[in-house]
């Protein structure tokens, strides 16, 4: 290719903006060079003849042998495959090959250093991202191998107002074809924008055009491009040229010539269906060795996500048998549990006539407690045998949740023992959240030890505390009465893993077992972490742990209506039932023995003025309302759906009253 060589695409015309120096025939020729690196845009109203400029100038490089890509956004360019041999690419079946963005880089190998023309065919995306992603890939390799080629090359973009809007919302495929305007001819990659608007495509790109090209436009916002740029008589002028007839602007020789663009020889994709039969013609193949460097790429990407998906199913299938193993062994523990403290319950049956006279005497037994014997046969050295059975079982008598004094006590703990061993099922299950109604009915059914406030399955899946209603009619006092009833209820092994939890934040029950004094076994670490769960005082928080639930308790119970520091109030009062005052001053994970020896009297005095401080708040409270008497309180507490302990205690300050 010389610097001379030009190709014939119009004839000078008629009109205002006519060349002075030709008469109109004239041929209009266009330097190759400059069509292939320069930057241009061409324009005009639909039906105006734009898309016919442009394959007009494509026909002319191609019987040239010149490399040339046309990004189509409507499909009207397959018709060049009458005549040329070119490679059309998209989303349809009618294309030679169906591509992706993974295609890219081999798009503009086969464009670049094979020299083979290509149609991007863009219109056949339902996906408007797809389409976006597959133009900026291919047009960031051109520009990327072009550094090295510095190949003269033509990139056609159809429709350009999409990618390079005036008014914003500009997109990395947008932002890559501006690099290329400004930056391309360097390299020798050039590009035609194509447009019925002119208006609306950025400025940065239309001022930076070597050669452009204005067809018939009617819009004034239009017409006023064409007069910015062009003139006030072409503004006017612009309105009246035919199908076909253009402005052309040229940097080269500097000049503005009417000029009237030849008809495409090839078929006509684009034309406005008319009312004649529609005959498609035959169009040209292209090798199939080009077909098949890129199957092989859509081959290795199918492949490639079979494989994924196969890894998928094999990951489900894995996950699935690993749910299916985590229950098994839950199943394992808890049976396994259920066995330890039903020994647990026998044995201290089986004992309980050597506990300094608790409980009732084993079958043939001798004298009771009061006849002044200390075991069955009421001598001494029974007395000291019973001692030393009693150290001996001392950790069963640990595991056993609660052992109510007197007569039939062992029974009593036998029948709870029982219970709460098919709770522990049920409560295992729940955790691994794997609960079925049958599960749940018979863990509603657990007996709970008599030093334990019962709580309903409900209970705790309502968040144990649910005082909406009792915002408005109850107290605060209510509400820290409730929650220190609940603490203190529980066994002292348990407050002391109420406080593990509160100091970890987020613990699990065998180090919080073994933080509160107990062993290390998983059985009796459940067994005494049940009742605090069963509280609504912590909280699962997946994969076996649990979370401190106290102040959450309270913020639900007042529908998240108080500040903060009202809550941290309310939490300090509550946590006088099992926190030790050197801690209440301290963050939760402050160490114990750490703090104690900071603790003054004066702040254990300012302690218990402040969980008075509460009450006489409230107190207040109730007598600036002109109707807060405790009797009138209990029964506000009673109609507002409170739970049983909340109403009982609304019934002790009624009784107290009267």
């Amino acid at each position: 290719m010389t610097e001379q060589e030009t190709i014939h695409v119009a004839d000078v015309s008629e009109g205002i903006g006519g060349d002075a120096t030709a008469d109109p025939g004239t041929p209009v020729e266009l330097p190759v060079v400059d069509v292939l690196t320069g930057r241009s845009f061409i324009t005009g109203k639909s039906g105006s003849g734009k898309s016919n400029t442009a394959s007009v100038v494509i026909e002319n490089l191609l019987s040239n042998g010149f490399p040339v890509m046309i990004v189509d956004t409507d499909g009207e360019y397959y018709g060049l495959k009458e005549e040329y041999e070119i490679l059309h690419a998209g989303a349809d079946d009618e294309c030679d090959i169906v591509v992706s963005p993974e295609h890219a880089e081999k798009i503009a190998e086969l464009a670049l250093e094979q020299n083979v023309p290509i149609i991007l065919d863009v219109s056949g995306y339902l996906e408007e991202e797809t389409a976006n992603e597959l133009l900026l890939e291919v047009v960031r390799q051109l520009f990327a191998k072009e550094k090295r080629l510095k190949k003269p090359f033509l990139l056609v973009v159809e429709e350009c107002h999409e990618y390079i809007p005036e008014g914003g919302g500009m997109d990395e495929t947008g932002k890559m074809l501006i690099k290329v305007g400004k930056r391309g001819r360097k390299h020798g990659l050039g590009v035609v924008g194509i447009s019925q608007r002119p208006a609306d495509v950025k400025k940065d790109f239309i001022t930076q055009c070597d050669w452009l090209c204005w067809h018939r436009l009617t819009w004034d916002n239009d017409t006023k491009v064409v007069g910015r740029i062009l003139g006030s008589k072409y503004a006017n002028a612009v309105e009246d040229l035919g199908d076909g007839e253009a402005f052309l602007m040229t940097d080269w020789d500097e000049s503005i010539r009417r000029i009237q663009f030849h008809r495409k020889e090839t078929f006509d994709a684009g034309a406005t269906p008319g009312l004649d039969d529609f005959e498609r013609p035959e169009l040209k193949s292209v090798s199939s060795d080009l077909v098949g460097e890129l199957q092989s790429i859509s081959d290795e990407q199918e492949r490639r996500e079979s494989e994924i998906a196969d890894l998928r199913q094999e990951l489900d299938r894995k996950d699935r048998r690993i749910a299916e193993l985590e229950r098994e062994l839950e199943e394992a523990r808890d049976l396994s549990s259920m066995a330890d403290q039903f020994a647990q319950a026998l044995l201290g049956k089986a004992e309980a006539p050597y506990r300094e006279g608790r409980g009732r005497p084993a079958v043939g037994g001798g004298t009771s407690a009061a006849d002044g014997g200390g075991g069955s046969g009421g001598n001494d050295g029974d007395e000291s045998d019973g001692d030393d059975d009693q150290s001996v079982l001392k950790s069963y008598d640990e595991a056993v949740a609660a052992t109510a004094d007197g007569d039939g006590g062992a029974d009593a703990d036998t029948a709870v023992d029982a219970g709460d061993t098919v709770g522990d099922a049920g409560d295992a299950a729940e955790e691994a959240g794997e609960v079925d109604d049958t599960a749940d009915d018979l863990a509603d059914t657990d007996a709970p030890p008599d030093d334990v406030e019962p709580v309903t399955r409900a209970d705790v899946a309502e968040s144990a505390l649910r005082f909406d209603d009792a915002v408005e009619l109850g107290t605060r006092e209510a509400v820290i009465e409730e929650l220190r009833g609940r603490i203190e209820a529980l066994p002292e092994l348990s407050r002391g893993m109420l406080r593990h939890y509160r100091r970890e934040g987020v613990s699990e029950p065998v180090a919080a077992h073994i933080d509160a004094g107990g062993d290390g076994d998983s059985g009796h670490a459940y067994s005494r972490h049940r009742p605090i769960r069963r509280a609504g005082l912590i909280r699962h928080a997946g994969r076996g742990h649990y979370a401190y639930a106290v102040p959450d308790l309270i913020r639900e119970a007042y529908a998240d209506r108080l500040d903060e520091e009202s809550v941290r109030e309310i939490v300090r009062a509550v946590e006088t039932a099992f926190v030790p005052p050197a801690e209440r001053s301290y963050p939760p994970d402050a160490d114990p023995a750490e703090v104690e020896s900071d603790r003054s009297p004066e702040a254990d005095v300012a302690d218990a003025e402040a969980v008075d401080g509460v009450a006489d708040a409230e107190a207040t409270e109730d007598a600036a309302e002109g109707d807060g008497s405790a009797a009138d309180a209990a029964d506000r507490s009673s109609a507002s759906g409170l739970s049983d302990a909340a109403r009982r205690l609304a019934d002790r300050g009624r009784t107290a009253d009267e």
